[in-house]
């Protein structure tokens, strides 16, 4: 596969252009309608909000609820921004930054059951790279919010290619969803797969390395 590119010499980047609009504003999470609602919940499957047990599960689920949706209304690109930390001449950007293993928890939109797994994230650089940090935290803060999996996927590639202006990206999650392990089918050991590229590793044949570096097979 070829990932060499053309050497010039780099200037440091505009910052890249937000995901949302210039209105945005952050989430405040109302930690006290979440808890009256966990009360009403309760007493709507017969039981005692009031026993022991129970006294300070709302309290519990509605800190829970704002640790779980904390990357509402923050923009990921925020993470991407330039840095005179990683300004490189073209020498030192390398072919490609490849990032395994990034371990991400969200919550299922339909059934407000947790998904967990692992995130693999590739990009091929073209005039600027970012600290590995930053990575991870495009994957939290997209994660942090009610999700699906397919969605999650393609929002982590939308904010790399736009944060970095990357020649290829790549980006491929493998989780277990509690709505599959917990209910219904209960298939405590299937795991969902799903991939999103851009650019050139948008190609089947550019990304065949890559997957065989991730281990996962095309």
């Amino acid at each position: 596969m070829s990932l060499g590119h053309a050497s010039a010499p780099i200037s440091p980047p505009p910052s890249p252009t937000s995901l949302y609009p210039p209105t945005l504003v952050i989430v405040s999470i109302d930690t006290a309608r979440i808890e009256a609602a966990v009360l009403e919940i309760l007493a709507a499957i017969g039981e005692d909000p009031a026993r022991p047990g129970l006294l300070r599960t709302p309290k519990r689920i509605a800190g829970a609820y704002g640790e779980f949706f904390s990357g509402l209304g923050v923009d990921p690109l925020d993470h991407l921004a330039a840095s005179t930390d990683f300004i490189a001449e073209s020498a030192e950007t390398g072919e490609l930054v490849l990032l395994r293993d990034i371990e991400f928890r969200s919550v299922c939109e339909h059934h407000l059951l947790p998904f967990i797994g692992v995130a693999h994230l590739a990009y091929l650089p073209a005039t600027r790279i970012v600290g590995l940090g930053a990575l991870v935290q495009v994957v939290e803060t997209l994660a942090a919010r009610p999700q699906l999996q397919e969605r999650l996927t393609e929002e982590i590639a939308d904010a790399l290619q736009a944060g970095l202006d990357a020649r290829g990206v790549l980006v491929v999650l493998d989780a277990t969803h509690g709505c599959v392990t917990a209910r219904s089918s209960r298939q405590v050991r299937s795991t969902t797969v799903t991939l999103a590229s851009r650019g050139v590793l948008s190609q089947a044949v550019e990304r065949a390395e890559i997957m065989a570096l991730i281990g996962v097979t095309p």
